[in-house]
């Protein structure tokens, strides 16, 4: 009885199954509540920060700030890919500030991470990068350039290309996951 009223509510309220329920009514607190994060369309761990949210822009099945501590500057604008996961301590910077005058602001290229990426626990991804799709970022990696190609995986400070992925692999991959997701699973 009680596992079926819990699917229920996650059928009304459109939750998704993956995250706890306590998950949501944090969310509701820091969010409705508490007004922080209150700009972000979707619910968000209590712990993470997004900045500029309204120049977040976001594919389907990627919920950015979901993980703990997750830290958002989209100030210059971030976009992330369908069905891209940013582990705990992710950092997505997409301004900096000038050497000298550390209160002004540089502009910068907005930061654009491809479809099905992973970042692992602790990246940052600096200023103007471009991960191309199915893009793995390895725990505590602090991504300087671009790797627009995609199909990889980079680590290391600063981040380097460690192997390539398998394109066929990867895209039936994503053929299965949008079918899914079509389907409403």
């Amino acid at each position: 009885m009680q596992h079926g009223l819990k699917k229920w509510l996650y059928q009304v309220l459109r939750l998704r199954p993956e995250m706890p329920l306590h998950f949501y009514a944090l969310d509701a607190l820091y969010r409705r509540v508490l007004r922080q994060n209150a700009g972000v369309r979707w619910a968000v761990h209590h712990t993470s920060t997004i900045h500029s949210p309204e120049r977040l822009t976001v594919g389907r099945g990627t919920f950015p700030g979901d993980s703990p501590g997750v830290y958002i500057n989209a100030d210059n604008g971030v976009h992330v890919g369908d069905f891209t996961n940013l582990g705990p301590q992710v950092g997505l910077i997409s301004a900096n500030h000038d050497a000298v005058a550390n209160a002004e602001r540089v502009a910068a290229e907005p930061l654009r991470i491809g479809r099905f990426c992973w970042l692992g626990m602790g990246a940052v991804v600096l200023p103007g990068v471009q991960l191309g799709d199915f893009t793995v970022v390895g725990a505590g990696a602090v991504v300087t350039r671009s790797f627009p190609a995609g199909y990889c995986v980079v680590a290391g400070n600063p981040a380097r290309l460690i192997r390539h992925l398998d394109p066929a692999a990867c895209d039936a991959q994503a053929r299965s996951t949008y079918a899914q997701h079509a389907a409403g699973h």
